[in-house]
């Protein structure tokens, strides 16, 4: 059963993607010099994660940069 569920669209149309509390979830949007990664995770007190990352793009030239981490406790903060 999916416990995450992800959603791209392009010049093609839409595609999507689940991913399970095993396996987690992970997409890359990206130009050619700048990006973001977003990754999807259940940590290990059961809770679900969503992690940002700043990235090089398609060029690769620097390691991702972490932005944060969020929970659903982030939410409730708000």
């Amino acid at each position: 059963m999916a416990r995450f569920y992800g959603s791209l669209k392009g010049n093609r149309g839409q595609a999507t993607r689940t991913g399970t509390k095993k396996s987690g979830i992970e997409g890359h949007i990206r130009g050619w010099d700048v990006g973001t990664k977003v990754r999807c995770f259940v940590n290990e007190d059961g809770n679900d994660v969503v992690a940002v990352f700043l990235t090089s793009g398609s060029h690769g030239r620097m390691h991702d940069v972490l932005l944060g981490e969020f929970t659903e406790k982030d939410i409730q903060q708000i």
